[in-house]
């Protein structure tokens, strides 16, 4: 249970310091939807997910109203739907993608994710269907999230998918081109994908999860840059070793409050509760913003020389504080760096202080990668699939999840002001070089090995 003073601490945030409940995302498995007629698939998936996830959306209100706790999403995610596609082609799976927007739309939910694949060592039927339908997909529906798993530690990178993944995440952009490809920001490239976070667009019901289960995503950067702050009042001078700890200690109060809410939520449902993902999601807005936190440390901004490792101090105290607080811990966990959604990170992009580059190298220790991207319309597939292999590579080596949301804006050159609106944020696009001479090396295709972990240096 809480203590008195840890209650205390918890409302604190919830006044001043943007403590919320950014996700409650219930996963669901649509196995045993499975059919090749598609009218009787796409039946089942409207009945199964109207009968279990219905009242997700009163739940999250009665709760959220009790704790006084916001909940700024509410998402479903379900089994990856390749798993579903062997018997039919492209539209055929569009159509799916179509039926799961009507099943989100109906029960209230703000996305729906698991329009994906898993092809770290190779294509199903199904999974080159899926692949093939993302673009119009992500076009023709509004809900729907697709996350296609590319790489893992254990089975290395398969190339031929990073290629596919590069041309469709250029396709995307062009169908989407009238809304800045807004496409592209519900489309992830992962290696070492987790099957329980509740973050789109990542989010998919793993094989392995239960029928359906509640798992919850809690964001705090606002109370962590507060509790930073604090540590310097009245001229005290912490260590870095006294502020992990601050950190730690701020990770642990807000990922108990999480697991209550979730836990909560799935007891009115019915439904077990899966993890609480303490992952450090930023929003737009002033008092949000994971790039805040640097300036708190001491640096000028994020990018700056010593960025890397910060952001290494900051992931690590807030993975320990959410480990010591909750046997639950899951998803993802750490901090996020994307462009557009933070207001502090999307300007030192916009202002050079934070190059793709050093972005790149930021992957390396944060929790996801290469996250809401903008950058010029004119990218060559080949440069998208390179630099989706180059992160896919920080994941298989450092045995962590990358992952990698670009998002090439037609008609835009770097620099161009870009605006996808809500919590997508806006943001200037990034320049790349780019390379179409990539395509020599992208095009031999086949698996680049996973390493040796054993040998290790």
């Amino acid at each position: 249970m809480l203590t008195d003073r840890e209650v205390a601490a918890t409302l604190e945030m919830l006044k001043n310091e943007h403590l919320d409940v950014r996700a409650v995302t219930l996963g669901l498995s649509l196995l045993d939807c499975v059919s090749d007629d598609l009218s009787r698939l796409t039946a089942k998936i409207l009945a199964k997910v109207d009968r279990v996830a219905g009242g997700l959306v009163a739940a999250c209100e009665r709760v959220s109203e009790k704790y006084g706790i916001p909940v700024v999403n509410r998402r479903l995610a379900v089994s990856p739907v390749s798993v579903l596609c062997g018997p039919f082609d492209a539209d055929g799976a569009v159509r799916v993608a179509k039926a799961l927007d009507r099943a989100a739309g109906d029960c209230g939910v703000d996305f729906v994710g698991g329009y994906g694949a898993l092809v770290e060592k190779g294509f199903s039927r199904g999974d080159e269907v899926l692949i093939d339908s993302i673009p119009r997909a992500l076009a023709e529906t509004s809900r729907v999230c697709s996350s296609v798993n590319v790489a893992s530690s254990r089975d290395g990178i398969n190339m031929d998918a990073v290629r596919r993944m590069g041309e469709a995440v250029r396709e995307t952009a062009l169908l989407t081109a009238d809304r800045d490809a807004v496409g592209c920001a519900k489309l992830v490239v992962f290696a070492n994908i987790p099957p329980d976070m509740p973050f789109m667009a990542g989010a998919y019901q793993g094989l392995g999860e239960p029928d359906r289960v509640i798992n919850v995503g809690v964001s705090g950067p606002g109370v962590v840059r507060r509790a930073v702050d604090r540590a310097f009042r009245d001229g005290a001078r912490p260590s870095l070793g006294d502020l992990s700890e601050t950190v730690k200690r701020t990770a642990y109060k807000v990922t108990r409050a999480g697991e209550i809410l979730g836990r909560e939520v799935a007891s009115l449902l019915g439904i077990p509760f899966g993890v609480v993902d303490l992952s450090l999601a930023p929003s737009p807005q002033v008092g949000d913003s994971v790039g805040e936190i640097f300036r708190s440390f001491g640096l000028s901004a994020i990018g700056a020389p010593g960025s890397t490792a910060l952001l290494a101090l900051i992931n690590d105290a807030v993975k320990k504080g959410g480990a010591f607080a909750s046997g639950r811990v899951g998803g993802l966990s750490g901090a996020f760096i994307p462009v557009s959604e933070d207001l502090v990170i999307g300007e030192a992009a916009r202002a050079g202080e934070l190059t793709l580059e050093k972005l790149e190298a930021l992957t390396a220790v944060c929790s996801v990668g290469l996250d809401m991207v903008p950058l010029p319309g004119d990218t060559s597939a080949a440069t998208l699939s390179a630099v989706i292999a180059d992160e896919m590579a920080i994941g298989v080596v450092n045995h962590k999840t990358t992952a990698c949301r670009l998002i090439p804006v037609p008609g835009k050159k770097a620099g161009d002001p870009v605006s996808f609106g809500g919590l997508l944020g806006n943001a200037a696009v990034m320049n790349v070089r780019d390379c179409p001479e990539a395509e020599g090396f992208i095009g031999l295709g086949g698996r680049i090995p996973a390493p040796v972990h054993s040998l290790r240096n």
